[in-house]
């Protein structure tokens, strides 16, 4: 089936998914001010969408034979908003290095169903980058 570092790889993923969406969340419930207004909604529907990524990662996981992680990557919450859309880009561009790297190994070891789940989150990861860059942008 899959191999060692393909499943440790994978519990990485679901530690990152699940920083996120708390580091998210609580972004969510801290953001202050009109921005932080703005922000907020945002910041959580974001943080739901990794929540569910982290499902998707720890059930493909346990059909691979391993157990999922239930602990965390450190979550970085950020004091300003700004600071916080920096801690997030900086995350999501973590999380489209690993999952191209997922991928890879996903594809040399013929793993055809990890690679097209890691494709489709890579979907939401970019537009997750992108929509932090662009509300950084109207900073």
């Amino acid at each position: 089936m899959a191999s060692d570092e393909l499943k440790e790889m994978l519990n990485r993923a679901i530690a990152r998914e699940m920083q996120v969406a708390i580091q998210y969340m609580w972004q969510h419930i801290e953001a202050q001010g009109i921005l932080g207004e703005a922000a907020s909604p945002i910041l959580r529907q974001i943080a739901l969408q990794e929540m569910l990524h982290a499902e998707q990662i720890a059930e493909r996981l346990s059909y691979l034979g391993a157990r999922p992680t239930t602990k965390p990557a450190e979550v970085k919450v950020g004091s300003s908003l700004k600071e916080m859309l920096e801690l997030d880009i900086a995350a999501e561009e973590e999380a489209i290095r690993m999952y191209r790297e997922i991928i890879k190994k996903a594809e040399e070891e013929f793993d055809v169903v990890t690679r097209k789940l890691f494709e489709n989150i890579l979907i939401d990861e970019e537009k997750h980058h992108d929509t932090f860059l662009r509300m950084r942008e109207g900073m």
